[in-house]
């Protein structure tokens, strides 16, 4: 493995354009769990119907059942920590070399660490809007509604109050702006993303240079050029990342 540390080491030392696509592998190493699965988010907020949460319609229909994941959600995303992942994609954007994150997570830990270009394709949960007058409500709003309110109403209107995440009918945020820098970058690194989810599995390929891939478990190839594949990496984040880090640091000091 530390073979394959220093090539990923030596490849972002040699590149001046970096460009990340995160995926929820980078969450649940900060300990917020995934929604599926037995000890997942839907198990543990007792959702029988997970397919509605995310659904628009349903949503203007019955907000309580997407409220009742939101609650345990929240409750996850407000104590979980950047990961030393995260802070080593902040050294390299302060280093210049990191030109953006792209990111399928919507609890912006990327941004809780200190990454400044953060584009939430799915949206995230910092912001939220009246659904009916367009009233901004903070997370520290929500938070204490969500304690007090089954569905948190609008304190203007009684609207529904809705965070800025995007739902299944909804079109992504920042597809342009990824695509941009996705096609000006010299690597691109995948972190925590099974590339099974369109359209941000396509941005990768738009890159001129190289694809890395690190995610515990299987992966898609599907929409990865061979060719632009430098390495698929089957590990945990940050013990990877760690060793990356010391010989990214070796290479700083020659």
């Amino acid at each position: 493995m530390s073979e394959v540390a220093k090539k990923f080491a030596e490849l972002i030392y040699n590149s001046n354009s970096i460009a990340v696509l995160s995926g929820a592998g980078m969450s649940t190493n900060a300990g917020i769990p995934d929604f599926r699965g037995p000890n997942g988010i839907y198990t543990k907020a007792n959702i029988e119907n997970p397919e509605r949460i995310f659904d628009l319609d349903y949503f203007y229909l019955d907000p309580s059942l997407f409220y009742k994941f939101h609650k345990k959600f929240l409750e996850y995303i407000t104590k979980a920590e950047p990961t030393f992942t995260h802070k080593f994609l902040v050294q390299l954007e302060k280093e210049g070399k990191l030109k953006g994150i792209v990111t399928q997570n919507i609890d912006s830990l990327h941004q809780k660490a200190s990454s400044k270009k953060v584009y939430e394709i799915h949206g995230g949960c910092w912001k939220n809007y009246c659904t009916k007058c367009n009233r901004e409500y903070s997370q520290e709003e929500i938070l204490e509604k969500v304690n007090n309110e089954t569905v948190p109403r609008c304190d203007n209107c009684g609207g529904v109050i809705k965070p800025d995440i995007v739902f299944f009918e909804e079109p992504v945020k920042y597809l342009t702006e990824s695509e941009v820098l996705m096609k000006n970058s010299e690597l691109v690194l995948v972190l925590g993303s099974s590339l099974a989810v369109i359209p941000a599995a396509m941005l990768p390929s738009l890159t001129k240079g190289k694809i890395i891939v690190v995610n515990k478990g299987e992966i898609s190839e599907m929409y990865l050029p061979p060719q632009k594949v430098a390495l698929i990496v089957n590990e945990e984040l940050d013990t990877f990342f760690m060793q990356v880090a010391r010989e990214y640091s070796k290479l700083k000091e020659k």
